[in-house]
């Protein structure tokens, strides 16, 4: 389940980098590197690298949200993990015939889930203002 949610949403991660890496080889300071000889290696290392590290975070951590809301969404419909697996929409699914009279065994895994899914954003948000080099001087 996993390897099929991974191997199927990686492709916008993927076009984010490569958009901004060809939008950062033609930046001044790279096309000023390759003007003075600075080798392919060390400018990608040195220059169109740092530049590009914090919108794959993002996307990382947000391809990371969707991840868990898929596998969430797969398991409450029952065509995810198998039913002796505990997972966030699986907790949901069995809940769901007790929710007259146990509410709360519906309302804790759904907020718990959206708490999870918050706080990957909240570190994915984190991690792009701590390697953004454009902002890093402020």
């Amino acid at each position: 389940m996993v390897t099929a949610i991974g191997v199927t949403s990686w492709m916008p991660t993927a076009r984010i980098v490569r958009g901004d890496v060809l939008t950062a080889k033609e930046r001044e300071f790279v096309m000023a590197a390759r003007s003075i000889g600075t080798p392919p290696r060390r400018i990608i290392g040195r220059h169109i690298l740092p530049n590009v590290l914090s919108p794959i975070m993002v996307s990382a951590t947000l391809g990371i949200a969707a991840a868990i809301i898929t596998e969430s969404a797969l398991s409450f419909l029952g065509i995810g993990f198998p039913p002796d697996f505990p997972t966030w929409g699986r907790l949901l699914n069995d809940g769901v015939q007790y929710l007259r009279d146990y509410p709360e065994r519906v309302i804790y895994p759904g907020v718990l889930n959206s708490l999870t899914v918050l706080t990957v954003n909240y570190v994915g948000d984190g991690l792009r203002d701590a390697l953004d080099p454009r902002i890093r001087g402020r």
